[in-house]
């Protein structure tokens, strides 16, 4: 069976109050690199420039991966889930993809003795905005 383009739909920005987890994925390796947000104009803004831009819950604006640390993510390709509520984005990624300075957000592992940090950092967390 070959894959076809009929009746395809992109994600569905209609729930979650527009926003949509969005994960990062290293193209070369596989290695998930971080989880972040977009609503549909960061997912537009993606696929126009070709450079992941998320939504910040927090900050409450649109940011560039990269914009002010020069960590930058430029997609390669663009996934969305069945359900048409996640997009997967697989990435080149340069330097560090985690605002802590480590080269993916999930550095802390979870065992029977509790969590610990199972990565080294790439950067100082104070050196990750400095371009």
């Amino acid at each position: 069976m070959s894959a076809t383009a009929t009746n395809v739909t992109g994600p569905d920005f209609s729930r979650n109050d527009g926003l949509l987890p969005a994960i990062a994925q290293d193209a070369e390796t596989g290695e998930v690199l971080m989880l972040a947000w977009m609503n549909q104009q960061a997912f537009e803004e993606t696929i126009r420039t070709g450079q992941a831009t998320y939504w910040s819950r927090s900050r409450g604006k649109y940011w560039r991966k990269g914009e002010e640390s020069g960590h930058r993510q430029t997609v390669r390709s663009v996934y969305i889930d069945c359900d048409a509520d996640t997009i997967l984005l697989k990435v080149d990624q340069v330097g560090a993809a985690c605002h802590e300075g480590y080269r993916n957000c999930f550095f802390r592992q979870v065992d029977e003795n509790g969590v610990r940090v199972v990565a080294s950092r790439m950067v100082e967390p104070g050196d990750v905005y400095k371009k």
